[in-house]
């Protein structure tokens, strides 16, 4: 029975995990805004349903409130603040998009050769059965959010800038158009 159980985990974590490529495939290649924004929210579901395969159900909560809730309203409202609903020709919008998107795979890649050589920070590089030990302690929730607020405050602050520079800039740019 147990093999059983796993290879249905493993179908299971397969089907979403295909589901999750093929939207997000669609997501960066539709022209429309709207049905771009629609396939990030199948694929943001997607990874919540991955989370839930991998036994992070609160994690898996927290994607579906965070990314696929409030990111995906901010997301939208920028669209109709800007009026982005048609989708039309785009000259080379296509080869300028494929090649920023080069540039950016390229500097993840360096990223990722830089990061693999640094140690890891102190409230991750627990020995094992710390995070459990720490989870009973604090709680789920107090496990998250520890190093959310202690050594990833700054990074955490930053993101929550640029979202917001990223609306104001939207209505700035819809009242130039107005």
């Amino acid at each position: 029975m147990a093999w059983l159980t796993g290879h249905l985990t493993v179908l299971v974590f397969w089907a979403f995990a295909g589901v999750a490529i093929v939207s997000a495939a669609m997501c960066v290649t539709r022209r429309n805004p709207v049905a771009s924004a629609l396939w990030l929210v199948v694929t943001l579901f997607q990874l919540a349903g991955l989370f839930v395969v991998l036994d992070a159900q609160f994690l898996a909560v927290l994607q579906v409130l965070v990314y696929a809730g409030a990111i995906m309203v901010l997301f939208l409202f920028v669209i109709m603040l800007l009026n982005l609903g048609q989708g039309g020709p785009h000259d080379f919008k296509g080869v300028i998009g494929l090649g920023v998107g080069a540039v950016l795979a390229v500097l993840l890649l360096l990223q990722l050769s830089v990061l693999r050589h640094l140690e890891p920070p102190a409230a991750i590089a627990l020995p094992p059965g710390t995070m459990a030990a720490q989870q009973a302690h604090d709680g789920l929730v107090g496990t998250v959010a520890r190093p959310l607020f202690d050594a990833y405050l700054v990074p955490f602050e930053i993101t929550s800038l640029l979202l917001l520079a990223a609306i104001v800039g939207a209505v700035v740019l819809a009242m130039r158009k107005l």
